[in-house]
């Protein structure tokens, strides 16, 4: 197969990517053999909030790096190892690469795996320090360690059918599920989701699924805000003056909610007059400030240790001036990191197929080409509406 063409969207420099001839892959880690590997057929590949940092110059990414975590596909080859996968499947990728055999794999923690990236913990594909796993925004990708990773849908005519859902389990749906669930919602919640992104909107639709009882999305993008309001949540437009506790209190008929997740990351903005002026750490602080004393929070959000563009020296290596101090007075519990997908991608395969949440509606998925996908990421940026779903090969479309 190594005379196969394969095309993917490449990382130029800041604000552009192409989409360009790359590598077919093979069953191979560097020198190695990846018996354990297979190669997959891309069905459906996502454009993720997380790739918009390293596009827009936010992180150290190299120029020629093959962009894309979010990937399903179809195997079309197994390596010798493989056991429990045929040619054929149709598969969920977890976006967190993980070998299945250190001790952290042991333990559930697949986001930090210890063997599959020499520089720390935890790899991810086509993402800058992850190890260096070339990206599946492409029409062809290699996936190591497959037995242990890999989702394989049950059905495939089902899975083609409900592939505008099923496409958003290799990241944002456990990902906004996980940060639900590391900030205790549960049946009965109050909880305040800030960023009404992709992630964002994923998290608030678990919140549903955990059985909140009020879901209230913070974002400075009406178009977002109405998105989130389509499925039931409440909302703050956070360009708007006016004390926070207020709005909570004028919701809930309190000022604080059990719960808060934060879906923005290390490029949060201030809120109300000073809406246009980066400042890092406003959302853990507004998670210390307005969740109540012995309340959760969820950080799935991403924050790096190296940001070039930041506002300050110290917020350039991740150091954050952070109230530290209310969130220990308030016995609050932090929950950072990639989220370990495997952990919950089987359960939420089940939820979609039987109905009981409609996450593609959800996040708004949109359905582009691969040769569409440097303008997804312009419109993206610009702050759509939108989930940006590749279909490399027109499988979808047709």
């Amino acid at each position: 197969m190594s005379n196969a063409s394969n095309r993917g969207v490449v990382y130029k420099e800041p604000g552009k990517v192409a989409v360009e001839s790359i590598a077919f892959p093979e069953l191979a880690i560097g020198q190695r053999k990846c018996d354990h590997g297979v190669i997959l057929k891309v069905i459906t590949t996502n454009i993720c909030g997380s790739d918009q940092h390293m596009v827009r110059g936010r992180t150290t990414a190299p120029s020629g790096l093959v962009l894309g975590h979010e990937i399903t596909g179809q195997i079309i080859e197994c390596g010798r190892d493989v056991e429990f996968l045929s040619v054929g499947d149709i598969v969920s990728v977890p976006f967190n690469i993980a070998c299945g055999r250190c001790r952290n794999c042991k333990e559930g923690n697949t986001g930090i795996c210890l063997n599959v990236n020499p520089a720390r913990p935890g790899a991810a594909y086509g993402y800058v320090d992850m190890g260096g796993w070339v990206g599946g925004q492409a029409e062809y990708v290699m996936v190591p360690y497959a037995d242990f990773n890999l989702l394989k849908f049950p059905d495939k005519d089902q899975a083609l059918e409900k592939i505008k859902d099923l496409t958003l389990l290799s990241d944002i749906l456990p990902t906004g599920f996980h940060g639900c669930v590391t900030a205790g919602v549960g049946p009965g919640s109050t909880v305040y989701i800030a960023g009404a992104g992709p992630v964002g909107l994923a998290a608030a639709a678990s919140a549903h699924l955990l059985g909140a009882a009020c879901v209230i999305v913070g974002d400075m993008n009406e178009e977002r805000l109405k998105q989130a309001r389509s499925f039931g949540c409440e909302t703050i437009d956070l360009t708007e003056d006016g004390d926070m506790a207020d709005k909570l209190e004028a919701i809930l008929g309190e000022r604080e909610v059990d719960a808060f997740v934060d879906c923005v990351g290390f490029e949060a903005h201030a809120c109300g007059c000073n809406h246009g002026k980066e400042a890092p750490a406003t959302v853990l602080n507004s998670a210390m400030q307005y969740t109540r004393a012995g309340g959760q929070i969820g950080i799935p959000g991403l924050y790096v240790t190296e940001d070039p563009g930041a506002v300050d020296e110290a917020a350039k290596h991740g150091a954050l001036s952070m109230r530290f101090g209310l969130g220990w007075a308030k016995s609050h519990s932090f929950h950072t990191g990639q989220c370990p997908v495997m952990k919950y991608h089987r359960p939420l395969m089940q939820a979609i197929l039987f109905d009981k949440i409609k996450i593609a509606d959800a996040v708004n998925v949109k359905m582009i080409n691969l040769d569409q996908a440097p303008n997804g990421y312009a419109d993206f940026d610009g702050g759509a509406a939108k989930k940006f779903v590749i279909d490399p090969h027109g499988t979808v479309a047709a």
